[in-house]
């Protein structure tokens, strides 16, 4: 259900995770990018994460196709969703990243829940997270990995589905969905 990784025009330096940071959000849809930045952070045994520009960050060390190592950063603003562009761009600007350089994973309306996409620049799907990072950063051109979460049942706001927490069936699918969300940020490196 995922697509094949494509290369990127630039070498990724900051995968940022989109969520929301307090400990009743943990479990729910809207925390999709957090999710996966610490499946990613286990995969790779992070063990120290650190505060920096209101965000917290993880140094991972990833080996490029011809074989040289660089340091790539995991971020998860701490400031809520509709605010993560302060924290990122802040951190970018710290490390000399440029948006190119920036890879975004967050949970995504317009995709059947379960599917995760790489996408290259483009439009914003009326997602504030992602208005917040473009307007921040003065680019849209940033990659992203959209984590679907499919859109609500019937006439349920959107707020409120992506804010439920998540339980049974729904933790299970959404837990898989994480693992495959990795797996794409894993590949995109």
């Amino acid at each position: 259900m995922s697509q094949p990784a494509k290369a990127g025009p630039a070498a990724i330096k900051i995968v940022c995770g989109l969520g929301n940071p307090d400990a009743e959000y943990a479990h729910t849809r809207h925390n999709a990018g957090f999710a996966t930045i610490d499946a990613v952070a286990t995969r790779r045994g992070v063990r120290y994460w650190k505060s920096e520009a209101g965000a917290q960050v993880a140094s991972i060390t990833v080996t490029d196709k011809d074989g040289v190592k660089r340091e790539v950063l995991l971020a998860k603003p701490m400031s809520y969703m509709n605010t993560s562009g302060g924290p990122l761009s802040k951190l970018a600007r710290s490390h000399h990243v440029k948006p190119a350089e920036i890879l975004v994973v967050h949970d995504e309306v317009d995709l059947p829940a379960g599917v995760v996409k790489l996408k290259l620049g483009g439009g914003l799907n009326a997602h504030n997270g992602l208005r917040s990072i473009a307007d921040k950063l003065g680019s849209r051109d940033f990659a992203r990995v959209q984590f679907g979460i499919g859109r609500p049942p019937g006439r349920m706001p959107v707020a409120d589905y992506v804010l439920r927490e998540l339980k049974g069936a729904f933790l299970q699918d959404f837990e898989l969905t994480v693992e495959r969300a990795a797996d794409l940020v894993e590949r995109t490196l």
